[in-house]
């Protein structure tokens, strides 16, 4: 066995986040790129923590969701245009919803084995600047014409355009192996999980009051980088109430009887970017940084949601964190009862309603729902989806170093194509 080979991980400490304030697609944020995004998440953590020296941060990981063509190399123009040293290298990820986690898991791998002592790990992602692609019809017809041999030909092909070739083909939120969206998907699995309107009107409303009580009692005053004229999260509701999200009428499901799902306990498309700092303990120690929390176990898993036990609610669409937390627990040596703080992404209250009793059937004990989501989450923050697990694990560390003691933090993000990322914090 080598030397190297020899060498034990290291533990991978947070040190912080800087996210700016996620916005409703369409509204202050429309003219972004996700690059403008990040860039300005990214400023925001070297300005917070004094990385404009050269060589300060070994590497750079991020991504997104809805990328333009210009967006290719993401994160490495990103790091181009920021305040972080252009050496810096740089690379994109992407595992949809779940692309940030899997960003700051990519960077911490690498400060675990010992080959970079430091990274940033994040993700932006704008439905309001998402990219339209050219008809299919047209652009097989532009392939041939640029291919044709002489002008003739080009003409020939040419002549073949009609007006409905013309026609853009915009994103559709919508899995390909099944024409559903995330929130038809989400609506099948709360008939199968029996998860009531009440439920999930209730959590709504917690999200709400929660990060609007976070924001008051300044939890994300080193987290959140003003722009564009917002301070806060755009969607944020704090006179949110049961009463009133009960007003609203069904949008999800409604093609059978006793829907349950609304624009009010679903999560509207978002605007916005996250950023966190990793490094080894060495070199916060250096730097003078204390920790906020360690990164100390993740896992992944997916589902079969076309083929699989969907109908019972085994296996839909964003029920794969279902089998990856129970997985990554049993690794640890952790049950439920051991986490002081438990983060759900809210996609959709029915969504983490089901999860939970899913996670129950496999045997956990129930989460205390004091401890789930503290500060909110996806519901009232929104969610651009490459910057919501980046969001997460800045919040979770932020949280975790409130409580001044030893505490462990549980992450769990479903994300499209039936999988999900999970992972665990811990402060010593």
């Amino acid at each position: 066995m080598s030397p190297l080979a020899a060498q034990p991980t290291r533990r991978v400490a947070v040190l912080g986040g800087a996210r700016i304030p996620f916005a409703r697609s369409d509204g202050p944020y429309a003219t972004a790129s996700n690059q403008e995004m990040l860039t300005a998440a990214l400023d925001g953590l070297v300005e917070r923590h004094g990385l404009r020296e050269p060589g300060a941060v070994g590497e750079f990981v991020a991504g997104a969701v809805l990328k333009h063509s210009r967006d290719f190399n993401l994160a490495r123009e990103t790091v181009l245009g920021s305040a972080l040293d252009p050496r810096t290298p740089a690379y994109d990820i992407q595992q949809a919803c779940g692309t940030g986690l899997q960003a700051v898991i990519a960077a911490a791998n690498k400060i675990a084995l010992g080959q970079t002592e430091s990274a940033i790990a994040g993700g932006a992602d704008t439905a309001s600047d998402a990219p339209l692609g050219v008809n299919d019809r047209l652009r097989r017809i532009l392939l041939e014409a640029r291919r044709a041999k002489s002008t003739g030909a080009r003409l020939k092909a040419l002549a073949k355009v009609r007006p409905g070739h013309l026609v853009p083909d915009i994103p559709r939120n919508a899995e390909p192996r099944t024409g559903l969206s995330m929130g038809e998907h989400a609506a099948v699995t709360a008939r199968a999980w029996g998860v009531s309107r009440e439920e999930q009107d209730a959590l709504a409303a917690a999200s709400h009051q929660r990060l609007a009580a976070a924001y008051e009692r300044g939890l994300f005053q080193d987290l959140v980088i003003p722009f564009r004229g917002l301070a806060r999260d755009q969607n944020l509701r704090p006179g949110s109430t049961v009463e009133k999200l009960a007003a609203l009428g069904p949008v999800f499901g409604v093609d059978a009887p006793g829907a349950t799902m609304t624009a009010g306990n679903s999560t509207p498309l978002t605007d916005g970017a996250a950023t966190v700092l990793l490094a080894s303990e060495e070199w916060a120690e250096a730097r003078g940084i204390e920790p906020l929390a360690y990164l100390t176990a993740y896992e992944t898993a997916a589902v079969d949601f076309v083929g699989g036990d969907v109908a019972d609610g085994e296996d839909g669409l964003l029920m794969a964190p279902a089998y990856a937390v129970p997985r990554m627990l049993e690794r640890a040596g952790l049950g439920i009862g051991d986490f002081d703080l438990v983060e759900i992404h809210e996609a959709f209250a029915s969504q983490v309603l089901a999860t939970l009793a899913a996670w129950e059937k496999r045997g956990l004990e129930p989460v205390d729902r004091a401890r789930l989501n503290v500060a909110g989450s996806s519901l009232a923050t929104g969610h651009p989806f490459a910057a919501t697990g980046a969001r997460i694990v800045a919040t979770l560390a932020t949280l975790l170093a409130e409580r001044e003691g030893p505490g462990h933090g549980l992450i769990s993000v479903c994300a499209a194509g039936g999988q999900g990322v999970t992972a665990i914090l811990e402060r010593t």
